[in-house]
């Protein structure tokens, strides 16, 4: 029957629909109307529908676009790929080892505002080269703001570059885009040679020295000064939360003095009162020197005690003496397992009200410590333990996130849920960037198929207890997951139906009697501005088997098209939709969408001539 149908309905007619699916799939995806998860599950419901009544048939009668070929996206090493290293990127980022190094970085980079720019974006460009993207923006993304603090530089002059960054260093390596990885894959599918790890590291490193000279001489000069109450307000700006640290017998503190109330040690905080035994010592602070015991009194903002929890994570306990608790309990979950750090408000008529810490229990009712005090009415010069709670007190507490979970149904504090995230294990920084390296490692010398290096690393990082089950499970990002698998099942349909080999023959005939290198030119032009309308990873798989067939039927190489391919479509600048990252920096940047079109129009054209003049020269062509 199968037979009868594909005779009755004519040799193109499979061609055509699976170019209308395309398109209205694209168009679909451009609205926004629907989730885009959705939008890609009904896609591949549709091309299962339809070629289960209009199959594609070999000389065997085999339907060429049965279910098993359909879903293969499912298990494609592209997709297991991306998922894998979304995972490993995850790790990274749970370990704070990412934090710490580009907080250090923002402490070495000089004090030349384009020279630190300078070298903020390319330790970018060199980490986006290994590393997803995204988990890179979001890390950078506080960084730059500093960055642009420090020089009194508005925001918004700085986020798009670090997105372009970003994918400047993702054109770099097979690992450094999902795109990259996804050409690769439709390589293979079509039966052509697959890229090795570094093939075109070369043109990918002067792509991004071009584009890096760009977003650092030029785009300043096309970006707005642009600001907003935001700025003033991130990482809990100005909010102060009053905490307290005791020095321990091996505090590094001791014999240190604190001129003005500042430690050296303790940046970012500012002593409010010392408690040394019954003696409480107030600023000036005038031949101070600290002493195991001392209880400093201190003041500062979240992304303070985050930092200071993240080197120290027992420096805030309020019931720390000489590095042991006062409670000697054997179980004190407080302290173990995953830890997050979250705001709570005392309730209005709370039982809290009017009584201390100790008094409340509050730690053992709740299994969560209390960190720090937050009472805009008055400055507070008291021990925590000391201080009586009022209505609308604003406790900074931490603990494991089942437990700061049940403080929502508690009626004596309020959780305020955005604010709870969790802290960076430290513990696990070594084990993470050792797996990690050791994982890329073995991909990039070839011991090891890349799909196997990766997916092992994650494995690896769960087993290690870098992450647990449920945290690898949630660094897997189901939008990216299903536009994978859709973009691939496309592919396919386009390739099996002989879509691809119509469109490449369109592009040939169009461009007639022109050169090889002219062909390339153009074909690049094409899907680099195809590229900031569709997804790039749509982008990448529905034009690999068209620039195959097009080389094919040029005489060209396949895998200088391919190249094409892998560039044109992470030249997502022209629009925040184009990749994710532009997204991510749009609202700390306070963008518009034509601020993408004005710095990114002219950085495409910048890319395609570098690459229509050094990519034929590289290759010879």
């Amino acid at each position: 029957m199968a037979e009868d149908i594909a005779a009755a309905v004519g040799p193109d007619f499979q061609m055509w629909v699976t170019l209308v699916i395309i398109i209205g799939a694209l168009v679909i995806y451009a609205l926004e109307r629907v989730p885009m998860e959705v939008t890609s599950v009904g896609v591949v419901c549709a091309l299962l529908v339809f070629f289960h009544f209009f199959p594609v048939l070999d000389a065997q009668g085999v339907n060429l676009l049965n279910p098993v070929r359909i879903l293969s996206g499912f298990a494609n090493p592209a997709l297991i790929t991306v998922l894998a290293l979304l995972v490993m990127g995850q790790g990274m980022v749970r370990t704070g080892i990412l934090d710490l190094g580009a907080r250090w970085l923002l402490g070495h980079t000089g004090r030349w505002p384009w020279l630190s720019l300078a070298i903020v974006l390319a330790v970018v460009i060199a980490v986006s080269a290994f590393l997803n993207n995204i988990p890179v923006v979001v890390i950078f993304i506080p960084i730059m703001q500093a960055l642009a603090t420090r020089f009194g530089r508005s925001v918004s002059m700085v986020m798009i570059p670090l997105s372009y960054a970003a994918v400047f260093g993702g054109m770099t390596t097979l690992i450094g885009s999902g795109t990259n990885l996804l050409v690769n894959s439709a390589l293979i599918e079509v039966g052509q040679t697959p890229f090795t790890f570094f093939e075109f590291s070369i043109p990918g490193m002067v792509l991004a020295a071009v584009g890096l000279a760009y977003v650092l001489v030029v785009a300043p000069k096309l970006l707005p000064e642009r600001s907003g109450l935001v700025d003033s307000l991130l990482e809990g700006e100005g909010k102060q939360f009053i905490g307290q640290i005791t020095v321990t017998g091996d505090s590094d503190l001791i014999g240190k003095d604190a001129p003005g109330g500042l430690f050296a040690g303790l940046p970012d905080m500012t002593v409010r009162m010392i408690q040394r035994g019954e003696t409480a010592i107030l600023p000036p602070f005038e031949d101070y020197q600290a002493r195991p015991r001392d209880v400093l009194v201190v003041a500062a903002t979240r992304k303070a005690f985050t930092e200071a929890l993240t080197r120290d994570p027992g420096l805030l306990d309020p019931d720390l003496q000489d590095g042991r608790s006062e409670t000697e309990d054997e179980y004190r979950p407080w302290h173990e397992g995953d830890r997050m750090l979250a705001e709570i408000m005392v309730a209005p008529a709370s039982r809290l009200i009017g009584r201390t810490l100790p008094q409340i229990g509050f730690r053992y009712h709740t299994h969560c410590i209390v960190l720090g005090v937050q009472r805009r009415s008055r400055m507070i010069r008291a021990r925590l333990t000391d201080i009586r709670l009022q209505a609308g007190d604003v406790l900074l507490v931490r603990g494991q996130p089942n437990d700061i979970d049940a403080l929502k149904v508690s009626g004596d504090v309020v959780l305020i849920e955005w604010s709870a995230k969790e802290l960076p294990s430290l513990s696990h920084a070594r084990s993470a960037g050792a797996i990690f390296l050791g994982a890329i490692g073995l991909a990039a010398v070839g011991i090891l198929p890349v799909v196997v290096a990766t997916l092992s690393g994650a494995a690896v990082m769960v087993l290690a207890g870098v992450l647990n089950v449920r945290q690898a499970f949630r660094a897997v990002d189901p939008l990216v997951a299903t536009t994978i698998v859709t973009a691939l099942a496309l592919g396919v349909a386009l390739q099996e139906t002989g879509g691809a080999a119509f469109l490449a023959h369109g592009v040939v005939t169009a461009l007639e009697g022109a050169s090889v290198v002219t062909v390339l030119s153009v074909f690049f032009l094409l899907v680099a501005v195809l590229a900031n309308i569709i997804s790039t990873k749509t982008c990448a798989v529905l034009f690999t088997p068209i620039a195959v067939d097009i080389a094919v039927e040029i005489g060209a190489s396949p895998s200088v098209f391919a190249l094409a391919v892998v560039f044109a479509a992470n030249c997502s600048f022209a629009s925040p939709l184009g990749y994710q990252t532009n997204l991510l920096v749009m609202a700390p940047g306070h963008y518009r969408f034509l601020d993408y079109t004005r710095v990114g129009v002219p950085l495409i054209f910048l890319l395609w001539a570098t690459f229509s003049l050094f990519v034929p020269w590289y290759y010879g062509m």
